[in-house]
């Protein structure tokens, strides 16, 4: 009988990510409705599928916005941000969008997304 080893290869990546609204209770209510299901473009969940992110979250506390995003396994976030920036209609929705954010109409969304460490993991 022969020996055969099984490896495990990553399903897929995960980035998390945070950014900042302004303090208005009205523009975070507004921010909620843009994002709620199937409100967002169809253009913007299409090129984000494009570039190999294959699933997405964005949770919310007071201005405070988290966002996790799964991708492909061999995913280069860099790579992917600069591609999804040249999708049609990711320009217009980032400048859309920057109404309800601590950011300027021109930043992308990478620039506007800031990747956080990872500092805990449970143990198995």
């Amino acid at each position: 009988m022969g020996y055969t080893e099984t490896i495990k290869l990553p399903v897929s990546k995960r980035y998390c990510k945070t950014l900042s609204l302004k303090d208005d209770t009205q523009l975070i209510e507004d921010y909620k409705k843009v994002h709620a299901s199937g409100a967002a473009w169809p253009e913007i969940t299409q090129g984000m599928r494009e570039v190999g992110i294959t699933d997405m979250e964005i949770y919310i506390f007071g201005t405070r916005l988290f966002m996790i995003m799964d991708t492909v396994p061999d995913f280069d976030h860099n790579r992917a941000m600069d591609q999804l920036a040249g999708k049609p209609r990711q320009s217009e929705w980032e400048a859309y969008v920057s109404r309800f954010q601590q950011t300027s109409a021109e930043a992308t969304a990478d620039e506007k997304w800031q990747l956080m460490e990872r500092i805990y993991k449970m143990d198995k």
